[in-house]
């Protein structure tokens, strides 16, 4: 060798084939059609075979439309969470699934082929476009590197759901939960069918109040009552409302027994409003009045007062008896409440509770949302339209006080987005209280909502506050109305007498005979076949002139809200626990708490007593910068198709761990520009490490733990420290934690200190020498642990490394690696070294500031350190300039810590850059140092700690 020798060919330079860019749009697709190709999924579950099991059951996305990225998100963080579980050494199955029954594809259909088709083609067709959704959504979620059975996948649809589902719905009635009654339910115009409390959502409505007279019948009476002078001018019970429509099909007004009603004299007559309001009432009147008596409303319970209709037109010729209602408050309005009972569930329990009879009930509005026909003066008109009609004629009544818009929250369908009503409609039940049901066989010990409260208590929650909120939502529901009337969904396989209306006698044989029909041919076997056929199974057929068969469906959330039975029970049997809960962990959207969430809690609790999952995690909503929730008006989503295709699947799922899901999840293009950073410097600390072990056989080089230099071990000790951290993290699903803290990990501990010190080692001493081996053996294990805890989150990228660097076919059939454990000791001494170098980091950067050094390595130290500090560092002897990254270090006692930074005046190693005394010791290397003519040519220099 010469001076002129080139001594770069002569150092250990690594090398992998791991790339630095990743092209993810570009490979993952491959990684993708490899896991299909090889079985990956099939061979996870062979590799867990026996193990415990951890089952996360998936609440079923809707068979509709592309995905967006609300269900990007869902899925990622189902599957982080059930590879990680995976990767735990658990037999983590995950069942995709999806709802397929349902309205929004009888939307689909009709919109396509028109209304009114028959059932049976209505079915067909349903059928055949959910199965196509779904094939187009499977694509997209295993494009986002979702590992899943998408052999098997569970469909609500199938014929083996449908049927169990049916023999799950006669479990509940066989409990004493199921009956059939005339309530007002939520109904929907657009839907045609009435909605659950689960399909509702509210949002802002114009409206316009009404203060309405109802004219006494018997004056000289309701003065009586009051205490009053029989004589003097008309006197109404004047209500307010919202709702205008509702009036017409008045039939009580309800007081509250402990209000106190005023008599107040006014120019149009004498009116009585709560006392405590007749100021704002006259106000709102513009009427001046004086109050002539008051009385509790105990006092006026019975007298009758005419419909404000009553002269208008012989349609309204009825009275209007005043009931005692607790619900009557004086906090707005009158103080008086009228009472529509086929349009409010106050008003008809009062009213039945007074003694109407159902038959009585006047519902006059129609499914479609028109008064009938023949309705007296709004015959025919579509409610919300009729408003203006109502409003003009009650003026001329001469009984309309005050009319104004205002906007109020109001309820809505969660589908139309449109305003819903209560409808009174004979439809079927759950019963949340005590009461009694239809063929009770074996009665539930206790109420539905005091199951389903106890089971909320024995249920974790993340984050905890979802508790509240679901036991809030349990303790107030009404009871569930589960029947629609569609065709496109599974049967309510009844049949009701026709002059009765009472179940046919053999109606849990008839549900098994149903269950063995869909089984055999779907819902659509169940709808062709005839009333005569099916009684004829049961030993019945004489009976069939006098029976009808129901044509309502089950609603759809009864459908998912039994899968934990359908699928984890029947379909999918080895994918839950025997005993206890079927799920350790259902996952959803916040929302569900109203919906799947719920559901599933009634039915478990109604059929075996107890939720169905150990715990409940719910995320938030995907949300832009601005915290607006994405959608496709606003024009203000990140579409997952084109993110895929622009920078990879990835980075989604990168920002998805990255992002505490807690809350809402912000997202733009700005956003994820900042993940596509972060994964730069990921990825780079990987090639890093997998290019400084690409010569390195674990098997031949490993050195012992106890010959390891000491850094080496200290490297070891933190990552046992971290990896104990991100297990921790994700044995409570918490992954953003461990997004920062391993770009913390990466760039602080790994790339500003461990890997910076490293160098020098890996690159310069002999390749088998003990130093060196001692750092690739470092190195390996912590690969080992890192690609591990990236995994659930950066999978693509993990497996794309594991192929350069592990041996068995996926990261996923691997477990966390076994990397020993924290040493405490060791970790301190070497976190005080790390607080001494960066205060030395900080002089030699304020000497590079004049631009007297270039690197760290032209810098020379003097450390002046109190006894503790001295001891600690004198420990390293002359390992302490590499830990410095410095020529020389000279360290000396004093009583306060305090670095110095020097230029040094010595030569600089061509090869390893040292700046030392000794290069040109030897005539025929002239340009290198001792230290690398010894590594090159002798026996290497000696390293004890770093």
């Amino acid at each position: 060798m010469t001076d002129k020798t080139d001594y770069r060919a002569t150092l250990n330079l690594p090398d992998t084939p791991f790339p630095m860019r990743g092209d993810l749009p570009k490979r993952e697709p491959g990684w993708v059609k490899e896991w299909e190709d090889q079985g990956l999924y099939k061979r996870l579950r062979e590799a867990r075979c026996g193990r415990q099991k951890f089952i996360l059951h998936d609440g079923p996305p809707y068979a509709n439309g592309q995905i967006h990225m609300g269900h990007a998100v869902n899925k990622i963080l189902k599957d982080m969470i059930v590879k990680s579980r995976q990767l735990k050494g658990l037999d983590a199955a995950y069942i995709p699934g999806w709802d397929c029954h349902g309205l929004p594809i009888e939307n689909a259909i009709e919109k396509k082929y028109g209304r009114n088709l028959p059932r049976d083609e209505m079915q067909a067709k349903s059928r055949a476009f959910a199965t196509e959704q779904i094939g187009i959504q499977m694509g997209d979620f295993k494009r986002l590197g979702v590992l899943g059975d998408w052999d098997h996948p569970y469909k609500t649809m199938d014929f083996t759901n449908e049927s169990l589902e049916i023999r799950a719905f006669k479990r509940v009635m066989e409990r004493g939960f199921v009956y059939r009654g005339l309530k007002p339910v939520y109904w929907c115009f657009d839907c045609g069918s009435s909605l659950a409390e689960f399909e509702i959502e509210y949002a802002d409505k114009k409206s316009q109040t009404l203060d309405v007279g109802f004219k006494a019948n018997d004056p000289a009476k309701v003065a009586a009552a009051f205490g009053a002078p029989a004589a003097g001018s008309d006197i109404f019970a004047v209500i307010w409302t919202t709702t205008a429509w509702t009036i017409p099909a008045n039939q009580a007004l309800n007081l509250n027994p402990e209000i106190v009603y005023a008599l107040v004299d006014t120019p149009r007559g004498r009116l009585i409003v709560a006392e405590s309001l007749v100021e704002k009432c006259l106000a709102r009147y513009k009427l001046p009045g004086q109050v002539l008596a008051t009385t509790p409303g105990k006092n006026l319970g019975g007298l009758e007062f005419q419909h404000p209709l009553y002269d208008a037109d012989a349609g309204f010729r009825r009275l209007s008896p005043v009931y005692l209602a607790d619900y009557a408050t004086a906090e707005d309005g009158t103080g008086i409440v009228h009472s529509s009972p086929a349009y409010g569930l106050d008003d008809f329990n009062s009213c039945v509770a007074h003694g109407m009879r159902y038959d009585d009930i006047l519902n006059p509005v129609q499914g479609n949302g028109a008064y009938a026909p023949d309705f007296a003066l709004f015959g025919g008109e579509n409610i919300w339209k009729a408003v203006p009609h109502i409003i003009d004629t009650l003026d001329k009544a001469g009984r309309l006080f005050a009319t104004e818009a205002i906007v109020h929250s109001y309820p809505h369908c969660w589908r139309h987005k449109t305003p819903v009503i209560y409808r009174a409609a004979a439809q079927w039940f759950i019963r949340m209280d005590e009461g009694e049901g239809v063929f009770t066989k074996d009665k539930a010990p206790d109420t539905l909502r005091n199951m389903a409260l106890k089971a909320i208590e024995d249920t974790s929650f993340f984050p905890e506050n979802g508790k509240a909120r679901l036991r809030d939502m349990i303790a107030g529901r009404p009871d569930w109305c589960i029947s629609r009337q569609r065709s496109w969904g599974v049967p309510l396989p009844l049949f009701l007498h026709k002059d009765s209306g009472e179940l046919h006698p053999k109606t849990p044989e008839i549900l098994d005979v149903a269950a063995d029909i869909v089984l055999a041919g779907g819902i659509e076997a169940w709808s062709k076949a005839s009333t005569e056929e099916i009684l004829a199974k049961v030993g019945a057929a004489a009976d069939a002139p006098n029976y009808t068969k129901s044509q309502d469906i089950l609603e759809v959330w009864f459908d998912s809200g039994t899968t934990h039975t359908t699928v984890l029970k029947g379909s999918h049997k080895g994918a839950a626990h025997e005993n206890g809960p079927e799920a350790d962990l259902y996952l959803e959207g916040h929302d569900q708490h109203r919906g799947w969430f719920h559901s599933s809690l009634l039915t478990a609790c109604a059929m075996y007593g107890r939720a169905p999952y150990r715990g409940l995690l719910t995320h938030g909503f995907t949300v832009d910068s601005q915290g607006r929730k994405m959608s496709k008006s606003l024009g203000n989503g990140v579409d997952p198709q084109e993110t895929s295709k622009k920078l990879g699947a990835e980075i989604i799922r990168l920002w998805v761990a990255a992002s505490d899901y807690s809350g809402d999840i912000a997202g733009d293009d700005k956003i994820l520009a900042r993940v596509v950073d972060a994964y730069r410097r990921i990825r780079n600390t990987l090639r890093f490490l997998l290019a400084n072990v690409s010569d390195f056989d674990p098997a031949k080089d490993a050195v012992p733990r106890a010959e390891m230099l000491e850094i080496d071990r200290y490297a070891l000790a933190r990552a046992a420290e971290f990896q104990a951290e991100v297990l921790a993290h994700y044995e409570v699903y918490e992954f953003h934690p461990v997004v920062a803290k391993l770009q913390v990990y990466c760039s602080e501990d790994l790339g500003a200190f461990y890997l910076d010190v490293l160098k020098d080692r890996l690159y310069t001493t002999a390749p088998k020498s003990l130093a060196r081996r001692s750092a690739q053996t470092a190195l390996w294990n912590i690969t080992h642990a890192m690609l591990r805890w990236m995994a659930p989150f950066l999978s693509f990228t993990a497996e794309e490394a594991w192929k350069v660097f592990g041996h068995s076919p996926s990261i996923f059939l691997e477990e966390y690696a076994e990397i020993g454990g924290p040493d405490a000791a060791l970790l301190a001494k070497w976190n005080r070294i790390r607080a001494v170098r960066d205060l030395a980091n900080k002089e030699i950067e304020a000497l590079r500031a004049t631009g007297r050094v270039g690197s760290s390595l032209q810098a020379n130290l003097v450390i002046t350190a109190p006894p503790e500090d001295h001891a600690l560092l004198a420990s390293l002897g002359e390992d302490l300039k590499f830990i410095f990254i410095a020529s020389a270090v000279k360290l000396q006692a004093g009583n306060e810590l305090a670095v110095e930074a020097h230029p040094s005046t010595q030569a600089k190693c061509d090869r390893c850059w040292h700046w030392r005394s000794d290069v040109g010791v030897d005539p025929e290397h002239p340009a290198i140092c001792g230290r690398c003519v010894s590594n090159l040519f002798g026996a290497g220099e000696p390293r004890e700690h770093a």
